[in-house]
């Protein structure tokens, strides 16, 4: 016996919880839906020194698109550790990594984000999975990834407000909202536009209806305590300072720019 689609929704958001396994068992003829590309592997970088909020988020996310893996790719299947410590082990290396993805995911972060910006082997495996992918997206920083790998050449595309502007030395359209999408290129703003990003792809992937199942069972319902979200609504003092603190990481990845050949194509 099958099951409709708003079913295999609540069974794939029941998968966090650990009730998806015992779900399936009592529906063993239910058919997985791919994604409108086709297959149904999602990969999701990891690096040390990534922002774990970055990939967390939209993890969540992609983990209710019923039918679909979530890997998360290495370049080793060495655990990782996040830039708040947070250590997160691989469930592929790069080598493993199916060749045809239905999403490939960068995840931002500060200098583990420049590390892996330097790193050829990083950039080789977003290049070429990135080529064939249905879709290619980021958030924050991880579009400065995407950017170095020449991915987002020609494309317009969002980033950490204080690196946005850093894209255009890859080639790419540096702007300005919480979710960008250019053809097959979705690009989120800072760490917490992942939840965004994320409802945004279940919505082109499994229609609105599944996303808005998706975003009530986690309560997505934002209400924060402060109005400092965002530079245009940050006291100046706040935004003035934020800005001295990444300003190194802004300097950094300009001058990675710098070093690559116009469009960001790796050397």
């Amino acid at each position: 016996m099958g099951i409709d689609r708003r079913s295999a929704a609540l069974l794939a958001l029941l998968a966090p919880f650990g009730a998806a396994a015992a779900a399936r068992a009592q529906a063993p003829a239910a058919e997985a839906a791919p994604t409108a590309s086709g297959t149904r592997d999602v990969a999701m970088l990891v690096y040390p020194g990534l922002t774990a909020l970055d990939l967390v988020g939209p993890q969540y996310m992609f983990a209710a698109l019923d039918g679909c893996r979530v890997h998360l790719v290495g370049r080793t299947l060495a655990p990782v550790t996040s830039d708040t410590g947070l250590v997160l082990t691989p469930t592929l290396d790069f080598a493993s990594c199916p060749s045809d993805l239905a999403i490939l995911f960068a995840p931002g972060g500060t200098d583990g984000t420049l590390a892996a910006m330097r790193d050829a082997d990083t950039l080789a495996f977003l290049a070429d999975r990135g080529a064939r992918a249905g879709l290619v997206a980021s958030v924050c920083t991880g579009s400065l990834l995407l950017a170095a790998a020449g991915l987002l050449r020609g494309y317009r595309a969002t980033s950490h407000w204080a690196a946005r502007g850093a894209l255009a030395g890859f080639g790419a359209v540096p702007t300005e909202a919480r979710v960008v999408r250019d053809r097959n290129r979705i690009t989120g703003a800072g760490v917490t536009a992942g939840l965004d990003l994320g409802l945004e792809i279940l919505a082109d992937l499994r229609g609105a209806d599944y996303a808005e199942l998706v975003q009530l069972g986690c309560e997505y319902d934002p209400h924060p305590p402060f109005a400092a979200g965002s530079p245009r609504t940050a006291p100046p003092a706040v935004t003035a300072e934020m800005t001295r603190l990444l300003s190194g990481f802004v300097a950094g990845a300009e001058r990675i720019a710098a070093e690559r050949p116009a469009g960001g194509s790796p050397t």
